[in-house]
């Protein structure tokens, strides 16, 4: 067993949200700002920093509302939501080896909670860091350490699996290895890899053997 904390990062790495989001950035940007905004540009920031910072990147003076219809959309399509073929296999191995798990996001807390009324995977983490949890977010490593002072971890023995670069940066600044996962949808490979992260995986099942 190479980690015994192994904390993960929720949306494009556990659920296959990637396609809601951007949804829901559009439907926020064209309603709101009356732009369409190329996929890539909505996507860039989905994973670090919190969705006021990601509005705030299209209009300054109209985050609020921004924040407030792409919330609206969110919770009308929300039961959508699946997770990725796999994961709940990994999930139970994971916990059969007696790992210590977690999530950090950036998600709101409602919205995790409706995720894990969607999806049955809530009872293998022993904590859930959210967005309201920190005052920063990633790639700051606040919320993974607060993850880790929550599980009483010590960094050198814990792990964070994420599909983007905020991920990454986070988990080197806390001290904690890192693992790129390439199925997520939302940020390319390629920007993934340049942030050096300690492995990269292809898909779920690898993790069991990486960890």
């Amino acid at each position: 067993m190479r980690y015994q904390t192994v904390l993960f990062d929720l949306d494009g790495t556990l659920i296959d949200s990637g396609p809601l989001i951007l949804a829901s950035f559009r439907h926020a940007t064209r309603s709101v700002l009356d732009r369409t905004i190329p996929a890539e540009e909505l996507m860039a920031g989905v994973g670090g920093h919190g969705i006021e910072a990601q509005m705030r990147v299209f209009d300054e003076d109209r985050v609020d509302e921004l924040v407030r219809v792409y919330r609206e959309h969110n919770q009308r399509v929300y039961h959508e939501v699946r997770a990725f073929d796999g994961i709940p296999a990994v999930l139970e191995r994971l916990h059969a080896q007696g790992r210590t798990m977690g999530v950090v996001t950036v998600k709101s807390r409602p919205t995790v909670d409706v995720t894990f009324q969607v999806l049955p995977l809530g009872g293998y983490f022993e904590t859930v860091v959210a967005a309201e949890d920190t005052v920063r977010h990633k790639p700051d490593p606040e919320p993974l350490r607060l993850a880790l002072d929550r599980l009483g971890a010590d960094a050198g023995s814990a792990v964070y699996v994420g599909d983007s670069p905020f991920d990454i940066r986070a988990a080197k600044a806390a001290g904690m290895a890192s693992v790129a996962v390439g199925w997520g949808g939302i940020h390319p490979l390629a920007r993934l890899e340049a942030e050096r992260p300690d492995l990269v995986v292809d898909e779920p099942a690898q993790l069991v053997d990486v960890l």
